[in-house]
């Protein structure tokens, strides 16, 4: 007989346990750590330890990405409140440019705006066709000299095409030397909420 037809026997028949109540308390198993054997009782003792454990470890880690996230919120908050203000277009993309750097230690910011700089008609389908933010461990089509001197030094980038009426109106590109800070698989929430900000503060100026 498998040790899977033992097992799917005893998980049809919990009667069995009853019945051998008795014959469960001498059984011995060996350790999980190795070294002696323990009770039935004992090993599921230290099952639950286990189990218990594993929930705290997943506890803490949404509770640290619950702060990780309040403390986002808390810096969109404080971004957006920056914007607000009789500013003209230029000073507006100067503050954006500054409390991008400031309020969320990105180091390399790129602000376009087709109005004042139109794009080729790569950048220009790129940023049509995504509709959310997109990060990437390589510069987009002809966007990497938007940075200067930095340039060669970055390896990572994260695409915010900005719209307003359903229309876009430019491209912001946030870049960084650390290939982690912004990568493929990362999630884009926050960053699309700043781009939607942007699209509607340059709406109100374009």
């Amino acid at each position: 007989m498998r040790a899977e037809d033992v097992a799917q026997y005893l998980q049809d028949n919990p009667q069995f346990f009853e019945d051998h109540a008795e014959m469960l308390s001498q059984i011995n198993l060996p350790h999980p750590h190795g070294g002696r054997t323990i009770s039935l009782s004992e090993r599921q003792l230290l099952t639950l330890r286990e189990r218990v454990k594993e929930l705290e470890r997943k506890l803490h880690e949404l509770l640290e990405f619950a702060k990780e996230n309040d403390a986002l919120q808390l810096k969109v908050h404080q971004f957006t409140c920056a914007l607000f203000g009789p500013h003209d277009r230029a000073t507006l993309q100067h503050l954006i440019v500054h409390n991008l750097r400031d309020i969320f230690a990105v180091p390399h910011v790129a602000l376009h705006l087709w109005k004042d700089e139109p794009p080729s008609s790569e950048v220009l389908a790129f940023a049509d066709q995504h509709k959310q933010p997109v990060c990437t461990h390589h510069a987009v089509h002809d966007t990497l000299p938007w940075f200067g001197e930095a340039a060669e030094h970055l390896h990572s980038f994260a695409y915010l095409p900005l719209r307003a009426h359903g229309q876009t109106i430019g491209l912001l590109i946030l870049a960084s030397e650390d290939k982690q800070r912004f990568y493929p698989e990362m999630g884009t929430l926050f960053l699309q909420r700043i781009a939607e900000i942007l699209g509607s503060t340059f709406n109100l100026h374009v």
